[in-house]
């Protein structure tokens, strides 16, 4: 009777012992789930890298998602009249129309091959892209040119670690080449699509080529945001 007893004990106490597991498993489980659904809500994904949707997807994309215009840009780096869009359109149309929620911009490669450096500062984007680090990157690459400096292999890597990218996986990134193909595929959209030069766009479907004034975009913009 002693042994029975003390058969029965034991099996109490490991059933006891593996309910307490099974809950603290269960909690923790819960617990993760809430945490991991704050992060989606808060920046849209779950990354290391505190990067979203759109690292994800591996878009480069700045507004709202919800914005009922688009406007897909497709550009070269060393291209002068896409530094021109840069410095004298596109600080306007953020101001009024990216952040107030009625456009979302989208930017892709369309690297000419009669720029030099063009073709690596765009796998040099992509590979910024996935720190989460695309639009730091563009606007110094831009922001250099006025200063004369272009875009090369050497200063791709050292402005990536003046940005507070990995310098390590940024650098590996760009040496193996493995962007090239998502850059060629963004340029074969854009010709698709009717882009034959840099810059060029298409708002809403709608194709407008060059670095033409802010009023040019701002009419095609309204236009759309109208219908």
């Amino acid at each position: 009777m002693t042994k029975k007893g003390c058969c029965e004990n034991m099996s109490q106490q490991t059933l006891q012992t593996v309910t307490v597991a099974l809950v603290i498993v269960v909690v923790a489980a819960a617990y993760l789930i809430g945490f991991n659904m704050g992060k989606m809500s808060e920046g849209g994904s779950i990354m290391s890298d505190g990067g979203n949707v759109e690292v994800l997807k591996g878009v480069a994309g700045k507004g709202s998602e919800d914005a009922p215009v688009l406007i897909e840009e497709w550009s070269d780096f060393e291209c002068p009249f896409c530094a021109r869009f840069y410095q004298q359109t596109l600080p306007q149309i953020e101001e009024q129309y990216i952040k107030t929620g009625k456009v979302k911009l989208v930017y892709k490669d369309f690297p000419l091959s009669f720029h030099a450096t063009a073709q690596k500062a765009a796998e040099g984007g992509k590979c910024a892209l996935e720190q989460g680090k695309f639009w730091e990157l563009h606007d110094k690459i831009f922001d250099s040119a006025g200063a004369g400096q272009k875009p090369t292999v050497d200063n791709l890597k050292a402005w990536a670690g003046e940005l507070g990218m990995n310098t390590g996986k940024f650098n590996e990134c760009l040496d193996s080449g493995r962007m090239a193909t998502k850059v060629q595929a963004d340029m074969q959209e854009g010709q698709q699509k009717g882009v034959r030069g840099t810059p060029g766009f298409l708002i809403n479907g709608e194709l407008i080529s060059g670095a033409q004034p802010f009023e040019n975009f701002k009419a095609i913009i309204d236009k759309k945001l109208a219908e």
